[in-house]
């Protein structure tokens, strides 16, 4: 296993953590070429493998830019942040690609949709008639609320110029704002979230229809074929 790329995504990423945030690494890394070209290989390049206390995730590449094509959003947070803890050659070859995973339909189906559902399992809790929350339930109540709309702000700007601020600290007391609202005035929150919903539709979007996904196989194949070279 060889690490390509590593860096801190999430809440700190985001400028959004709080004094009980984590530091959430993800990474990408390259599978030993014999396991890649062995019976199992599928297996291997389909790998992820996840620690807690530290939290990190890596992918193999395979697995990672298949994610990425698809633009999911965090997985594709990675190839957009300003530093990293880790970025060898391969991981700069893959951050130059970055605009290559991009699409029209995956960005909205991808941060649209997830931010849809996380909305409606945040109104389910209160439709189910769990009132009251406990404080830590009114916290990932709080959390879930703030970034679903973080995702939509992300997405609609990520749509409309086809780059990816991951820094949204400018409009943090909004979207904590929105958080509470998400806890105490959930139809409120909907409300809101409807409005940045159609804000996302109407965008006109400068990303291409599809991703290239034959850029994309290009290097992965370049980089197989590199770790085979002693």
């Amino acid at each position: 296993m060889r690490t390509l790329l590593m860096g801190v995504v999430g809440s700190t990423a985001y400028g959004l953590a709080t004094e009980t945030s984590d530091e959430d690494l993800l990474g990408v890394f390259l599978a030993d070429s014999r396991e890649v070209l062995g019976l199992d290989g599928a297996a291997a390049a389909g790998r992820s493998r996840v620690t807690t206390k530290p939290d990190v995730t890596m992918h193999e590449l395979g697995k990672y830019c298949s994610l990425a094509l698809k633009c999911n959003p965090t997985v594709t947070e990675l190839l957009w942040l300003p530093e990293y803890r880790v970025e060898t050659e391969a991981g700069r070859r893959l951050r130059a690609l970055r605009a290559k995973f991009l699409s029209t339909e995956y960005v909205r189906s991808a941060y649209g949709g997830y931010a849809i559902q996380q909305a409606k399992r945040l109104l389910g809790r209160h439709e189910a008639g769990k009132e009251g929350f406990s404080a830590d339930t009114a916290r990932r109540t709080a959390k879930h609320g703030r970034h679903c709309l973080r995702l939509l702000i992300q997405a609609q700007r990520l749509l409309a110029t086809g780059e990816l601020i991951l820094d949204v600290s400018a409009r943090r007391e909004e979207l904590f704002a929105a958080g509470r609202l998400a806890v105490e005035d959930p139809a409120a929150f909907a409300a809101r979230f409807e409005h940045e919903k159609a804000v996302l539709d109407a965008v006109t979007s400068v990303l291409p229809d599809h991703p290239d996904r034959a850029a994309v196989d290009t290097l992965v194949v370049e980089l197989r074929m590199a770790a085979l070279t002693p």
